[in-house]
């Protein structure tokens, strides 16, 4: 075999192989005696008839095997040679090809870039955290005791106020002609909650049990329905029954009711799960801030086919966002010109911090365990209370899933490895800043809320097993 060298620029290598006639031959000759073992010829017992005859029969389809066979080994050799390591598949170009030929093909092929590793154990970062304020936990405690408020039927002959829920009966249509999924019977709605299109609840305020309204709304111009979207429309809601909210008291009965043994007892735990929160955004911003220092510590060219490929992917993500109208406000204001030099900026940051990652595993021996991946479906499952089952029966059937974790589990053992080499300095700072990932974007304080939810979905969950193990089963 003879390769030459025809381009060298930057990571892009490409190459000339010529494999000789003679090895082409000596291929195909051995293919021939493989198959005549078990090739039956008129006129002849299986394994006699004359290879003579076998190649006018089966030449051409061998060629086609052997080619392939023989380009495949030829360009693992340059590889192997040529101490190559290529980024993506090599692309192969056969030039010449036939038989008493040479085969003579071109190899072009990026490389990833040699990257000479700093010391790690010099980064210094920052590991900002926030403590849990007894007002959080209060917040959190109000917001599960509204989540598990009970309604009763208002027996006094009175119209509806905000914050009642009215059961109702509606029909909806648009030019007369009722529409799909606009319907609904014994319907419990309440005012306020912002459950329906804009506009609907406020025309049922002031209403009566036993009242008909047609209530009159247009559907908003990006509606997830196209067909709706923009369109006026008329709801024929007859109000069945008023219901009103009666406020849970917040005490040890409460908690018990919630599986707890006593009030302090739950206030502990939506302590220990806003930490976990707290400790979750921490950790996203020390993550951020190590990834920041590692793009600025290393400058090196990065294969373009990884950047074409990680862009595709941001840009598929992009357009589906616009297609469901699930764009940011920041993305919203700005021209496509600007978002997509934005999104390749990215795609070089994210491809030249997956290298520098990856080395860094690969030096510091980091690898995969079972365990690991066990974790990571673990946690995969505790995102979804009451259908843990149907989430460990989907990684157990489906090997892409599981493969599609592990590249997230690697990420994170490297930034767990550095983190402890690395000088972390520990700081106390507000939860607002917490929550704050950007310097332009103001902080968002939903701590409370989130946990409030996460300890009623936890609560849920023990309570649809103590009442019945069937249901369970069934939501799985």
């Amino acid at each position: 075999m003879n390769i030459t060298e025809l381009k060298s620029e930057g990571l892009k290598k490409e190459y000339k192989v010529s494999i000789p006639a003679q090895d082409v031959a000596k291929k195909l000759d051995e293919k021939l005696t493989s198959i005549s073992k078990n090739i039956k010829l008129p006129g002849f017992r299986p394994g006699k008839a004359p290879k003579s005859m076998l190649k006018q029969k089966y030449n051409a389809s061998l060629m086609s095997d052997v080619l392939e066979e023989m380009v495949n080994a030829a360009s693992e050799n340059v590889i192997s040679e040529k101490k190559l390591r290529p980024a993506v598949l090599p692309g192969i170009k056969v030039t010449s090809f036939g038989e008493g030929k040479d085969i003579e093909f071109e190899m072009n092929v990026e490389v990833l870039p040699e990257i000479k590793l700093n010391d790690v154990s010099a980064l210094s970062l920052e590991k900002q955290m926030a403590e849990v304020p007894a007002e959080e936990v209060e917040k959190a405690l109000g917001y599960l005791a509204k989540s598990r408020r009970e309604t009763q039927k208002v027996e006094a002959d009175r119209a509806s106020v905000k914050g009642d829920t009215v059961v109702i009966d509606f029909i909806g249509s648009v030019d007369g002609v009722e529409f799909k999924g606009g319907k609904g019977n014994n319907y419990p709605l309440e005012l306020g909650s912002g459950a329906f299109i804009p506009g609907f609840e406020d025309q049922l305020i002031g209403k009566k049990a036993g009242e008909k309204v047609d209530v009159k709304v247009k559907f908003p111009e990006n509606y997830h329905a196209k067909d709706l979207a923009g369109k006026d429309s008329v709801f024929a809601v007859e109000i069945k029954e008023l219901r009103e909210t009666k406020d849970v008291k917040i005490d040890d009965d409460f908690a018990k009711s919630l599986g707890e043994k006593s009030l302090d007892d739950l206030k502990e735990k939506i302590s220990a799960r806003i930490k976990n929160d707290y400790e979750a955004a921490s950790r996203m911003k020390l993550k951020r801030q190590l990834l920041d220092a590692l793009d600025k510590e290393y400058n090196f060219e990065v294969p373009q086919s990884l950047v074409d490929a990680e862009y595709k992917g941001i840009m598929a993500q992009y357009e589906q966002a616009k297609k469901y109208n699930q764009l940011d406000e920041s993305e919203k204001s700005k021209s496509e010109d600007e978002l997509f030099s934005e999104y390749k900026d990215i795609a070089v940051r994210r491809v030249k911090l997956g290298l520098v990652l990856s080395e860094i595993g690969k030096e510091a021996k980091v690898n995969i365990e079972p365990d690991d991946i066990n974790k990571a479906i673990m946690n995969e499952a505790r995102k979804y209370p009451g259908q843990e089952k149907a989430v460990f029966d989907y990684y157990l059937k489906n090997k892409n899933a599981v493969e599609a974790l592990k590249a997230p589990v690697f990420e994170e053992k490297i930034i767990d490895y550095i983190i402890s080499k690395a000088k972390v300095a520990d700081k106390i700072i507000s939860v607002e800043e917490l929550y704050t990932f950007d310097d332009d974007v103001k902080p968002a304080k939903k701590t409370a809320k989130k946990s409030a939810k996460a300890e009623e979905a936890k609560e849920t969950e023990k309570e649809e097993k103590k009442t019945t193990k069937k249901a369970a089963k069934k939501s799985a």
